[in-house]
């Protein structure tokens, strides 16, 4: 029990440094970060439990007013703005990449947990993320949709990253990838 808050806490965490890398806003409000990263570390390296609650504790603490978000931002304001579908996202996407590297055993880790992180990271965190923008602003799904475009490479690239790091962490301390760990 202790183990699991402690790494719940632990990757919280990550994903607040990784919001110390500088974020690039495009001209509708959507910041593009490397917070996502984090959140597909989760569910690679977590698990689908884990990893959702360490994305739903970072959320708590940026809802309460904590600027941990990239660029400094935080408090209940940041529910409201283009980027929140993103945001109410992530915890869905950690449990989804999660799930699938939990269950998923038939081929390399490093496959399964990139593909996992395309799925959850890119396909279910740009559904939030579409439907968020266009209530923000004001835009038709399919507008909103065109919009998202522009994260594609950078978060194709972020899941590749992410599936490298979940196999090199399995390779090197194979009890610490507790996706894998949890289904053996």
């Amino acid at each position: 029990m202790e183990k699991n808050v402690t790494l719940i806490a632990l990757f919280a965490g990550l994903i607040a440094a990784l919001g110390i890398i500088p974020a690039i806003t495009l001209g509708f409000g959507v910041p593009i970060t490397a917070q996502s990263l984090g959140v597909m570390l989760c569910g690679t390296i977590l698990g689908s439990k884990r990893g959702g609650l360490a994305v739903l504790l970072f959320l708590l603490v940026v809802a309460i007013g904590v600027p941990l978000l990239s660029g400094g931002r935080g408090g209940l304001g940041v529910f409201a703005s283009p980027s929140a579908g993103f945001l109410i996202g992530w915890p869905v996407a950690a449990f989804v990449i999660g799930l699938i590297v939990e269950k998923w055993n038939g081929a390399p880790l490093v496959i399964v947990a990139g593909i996992a992180s395309v799925v959850g990271g890119v396909i279910v965190m740009y559904a939030f993320g579409i439907v968020g923008m266009s209530i923000a602003l004001d835009k038709t799904l399919l507008e909103s949709t065109g919009l998202v475009t522009a994260f594609i490479p950078g978060d194709l690239l972020k899941a590749g990253i992410a599936g490298m790091l979940t196999a090199a962490l399995a390779k090197a301390r194979p009890a610490s990838v507790l996706s894998r760990a949890d289904a053996v």
